[in-house]
């Protein structure tokens, strides 16, 4: 009788907010920011905003980023831009670091029962609440008289929300008294850029900005067959150079063709071409529902426009060409050109021409417009 063994631990995560186990492409950024939260409060990467399109791993990179926080020791919270975040950040302050500091309850002996031995009573004296930064202000204090640091990590930046800025304005002030305290943000290209030209907070400007785009071929390679590796699965050499062109470098497509091609394999201990071409088919149908139609959605009429006068320039995309093909003055294509870059829906080239940043969009758009 023949046995099947079935491997059924699938290594691929193409759900948000989950960290997969193989990250490819981002060695150097959490190196860096190792070395800052082992190194002194000087350190720039301390403050970085994290700026890509949708699905180009912001935020698995970000969670990434507030595991290394904690091997060294600090206390790490992670909150989404949205009003009642600033209260999250201090309840989730507190959360994280009960062991190390007071709660903010102090406890005085009253008296003891001489009739029951050691019969302790107590009373509880609420500390008083004051507003955000001052009671923010005591958390990192007494942190601080530990030796650690609060490392707070935003996601979906959103400038329109009014405690982000709050935020950003109050960071600004921890740093100027010497607080151990980090701020890495992640967001669009768009609502990144909108916070840092608010002039609030125009000091986020010089934080450090990572632009977190495609991943070369190599390195999407070598977490594709170290994440099928590692959870007992092979994969031919062909089959895996076919996975890895179909990703075109980008690491939720990575994560959904590599899900999908080990579901499609599920009885086997091999993932074939066979396997691969089902997967790379349905992950591009999940791609096209999650992150192109919510693309698409975003874009004006004018930058469809401009988006259809890429299509028909081909290889020859400058502003000169497309301004061309709309029909309109350069100065008005720049517009549109703008736009897009902060939505992180096209590229630029060192030579200047651009691209679109999404992989199938060029075809999807091409369908839709």
């Amino acid at each position: 009788m023949d046995w099947v063994i079935l491997v059924n631990n699938n290594p691929f995560t193409p759900t948000f907010g989950i960290v997969p186990p193989h990250l490819a492409g981002r060695k150097d950024i959490l190196e860096q920011m190792s070395d800052a939260f082992s190194g002194d409060i000087g350190n720039p990467n301390l403050s970085t905003i994290l700026i890509g399109a949708r699905g180009c791993g912001k935020t698995a990179l970000l969670s990434c980023i507030a595991n290394e926080a904690r091997k060294h020791g600090w206390i790490a919270v992670t909150v989404v831009a949205t009003e009642g975040m600033l209260e999250d950040i201090y309840q989730r302050t507190l959360e994280a670091s009960a062991e190390h500091i007071n709660q903010g309850v102090h406890k005085h002996l009253t008296g003891i029962e001489i009739a029951q031995l050691l019969g302790i009573e107590w009373t509880y004296e609420e500390q008083a609440e004051g507003n955000w930064r001052t009671r923010m202000n005591t958390l990192l204090s007494e942190l601080g008289d530990r030796g650690i640091g609060l490392a707070i990590h935003v996601d979906e930046v959103d400038a329109s929300v009014e405690e982000m800025i709050q935020l950003a304005s109050t960071y600004q002030l921890f740093i100027g008294e010497g607080r151990r305290v980090s701020l890495i943000m992640a967001g669009l290209p768009k609502h990144t850029l909108d916070l840092m030209d608010n002039e609030r907070v125009s000091f986020l400007r010089r934080a450090r900005q990572r632009r977190i785009g495609s991943v070369s071929d190599a390195e999407v390679l070598r977490a594709f067959l170290a994440s099928i590796e590692d959870a007992g699965k092979s994969i031919g050499a062909t089959a895996l150079q076919q996975a890895v062109n179909a990703t075109c470098g980008y690491p939720y497509m990575m994560q959904l063709i590599g899900y999908c091609a080990w579901e499609s394999s599920r009885n086997s201990k091999e993932i074939t071409k066979e396997h691969v071409e089902q997967g790379i088919t349905q992950a591009a149908s999940e791609f096209r529902a999650g992150v192109l139609d919510a693309t698409f959605r975003d874009m004006s009429k004018g930058d469809r426009a401009f988006a259809r006068a890429m299509i028909a320039c081909g290889n020859e995309c400058t502003l000169t060409n497309v301004a061309k093909e709309m029909g309109k003055q350069t100065n008005y294509a720049s517009t549109y050109k703008s736009r897009l870059l902060k939505q992180g829906v096209i590229t630029e080239m060192p030579d200047g021409s651009f691209d679109f940043a999404l992989p199938m969009l060029k075809d999807y758009l091409a369908e839709k417009l």
